[in-house]
């Protein structure tokens, strides 16, 4: 079992590879690789190393070039006073980075057209998001092993945590999109946060403070991430404990804070050189609107509800059974993370965040749900209970991987499900039947 336990997330890897290369090698498919908001995310690395021009002057170039259709142009540059910014943060531009040069370096070599979304451009954002989904699962097995899971678990659950939520999705098909390095960024926070509030070691909380920068840099949001620490420090003595440590430390907490606020800060320099101001409203008219959630509908909704499309996620709050019996403090904890993160998440103008395959913005969280998953097992004192648990998740990793293929051929529509026509193609295998 430990050789399969190796073995488990390399076989991953090289799955996911091997998907990728069918979707985008071949005739332009490449073309679909940088698309939609990946585009914004992406346009930092040739605005800065090729085009010199934060301004974004190349894109019209660029859109009539590689976007020829109207259903593949999509424009992410905002204009406030002093200059033209770009919609999205540079977070996911920074993690794509290296992939980038290298793609520019053999670009150059090879004698191709070195314009930033040529043909090994393109393929090294689908390299990236493989790379970062999977360094995003070695992280997440480190803290199922901090919660003392047996050989069985650390070999299945990331498994399950690929091939059962749209975290599959977001890696091979929609790989420009930020989820997958949120993912990646989020995971290792959760994992280097509950090592420093254990063990209160100095490099743990550096660390700890750099990824929530970078998540941040990412897409702001995932700041709500920092309602984890309760959870993770196990009680609240435990808490207080890793606070006196800090204060303790006031050098540490420093650096620490300094660090963090570096990395996330990245955004406003670029603002800066931009527009001349470090503040701007880049999302101009779009907000949230916290005295209106959709919980309802972001949950349980035809359209994308986060149930519906990923049933695992309901399945894993059988991990609160366990968390009550063990420890209020951290059920209760954890239930106000997750809480509070739905209720921001359900409260975006657009709750149901276009097109997407269930409730995308998630993703960057389903290492907390394969974590619950765990518990949900431990709930089970019997084996016979966590046998059928097990065949349950089994069969909606299994019904996951075919909604995956049912949105991919489009009779899940992207935008516009509703209850007929959910159950119109509900558990249909003939890929030939669009729902329009």
């Amino acid at each position: 079992m430990r050789l399969i336990q190796r073995l488990t997330i390399p076989l991953i890897l090289l799955t996911l590879v091997y998907v990728s290369s069918n979707l985008h090698t071949g005739k332009d498919f490449w073309k679909r690789i940088i698309t939609f908001d990946g585009k914004g995310y992406y346009s930092y690395l040739p605005a800065i190393f090729i085009y010199n021009d934060l301004n974004f002057g190349f894109f019209d170039e660029i859109e009539a070039k590689y976007y020829d259709s109207k259903e593949s142009r999509y424009d992410y540059r905002m204009h406030p006073p002093g200059g033209t910014t770009n919609k999205y943060f540079a977070g996911t531009a920074l993690l794509e980075m290296p992939f980038f040069l290298v793609a520019h370096a053999i670009t150059k070599i090879s004698g191709g057209e070195a314009d930033g979304y040529s043909y090994y451009y393109q393929l090294s954002v689908s390299l990236a998001a493989i790379v970062y989904a999977a360094l995003g699962l070695i992280y997440f097995r480190k803290l199922l092993r901090s919660y003392q899971a047996g050989d069985i678990a650390l070999t299945l659950l990331p498994l399950i945590l690929v091939f059962g939520t749209n975290l599959f999705y977001y890696t091979v098909v929609e790989c420009s999109m930020s989820h997958v390095y949120s993912f990646a960024a989020i995971t290792m926070f959760l994992w280097y946060s509950r090592m420093f509030l254990i063990t209160h070691n100095a490099r743990y909380f550096l660390y700890s403070t750099a990824l929530l920068g970078l998540a941040v840099l990412i897409r702001p949001v995932n700041g709500i991430v920092l309602l984890w620490l309760p959870f993770a420090a196990g009680s609240f003595d435990k808490l207080k404990a890793a606070a006196r440590s800090l204060r303790d430390r006031p050098l540490l907490q420093l650096g620490g804070t300094a660090l963090g606020l570096l990395v996330a800060g990245t955004q406003l320099i670029i603002y800066k050189i931009q527009t001349g101001h470090f503040l701007v409203d880049a999302y101009g008219h779009e907000s949230f609107n916290f005295l209106a959630p959709e919980l309802w509908n972001f949950l349980f909704s035809y359209k994308k509800g986060l149930f519906v499309y990923l049933p695992l996620t309901f399945v894993s709050l059988l991990g609160f059974v366990y968390l009550w019996r063990r420890s209020r403090f951290q059920a209760l904890s954890l239930f106000v993370f997750l809480f509070v993160l739905v209720y921001v998440m359900s409260s975006w103008w657009s709750w149901w965040y276009g097109g997407s395959f269930g409730t995308r913005v998630l993703v960057e969280y389903m290492a907390v749900f394969g974590l619950l998953l765990l518990l949900a097992f431990k709930s089970f004192e019997k084996k016979w209970p966590r046998y059928a648990l097990g065949v349950l998740v089994v069969a909606l990793t299994l019904f996951c991987q075919l909604q995956t293929y049912q949105y991919r051929y489009q009779m899940i529509h992207w935008e516009n499900m509703d209850k007929e026509r959910y159950w119109n193609v509900f558990m249909n295998f003939d890929f030939r039947q669009k729902n329009p």
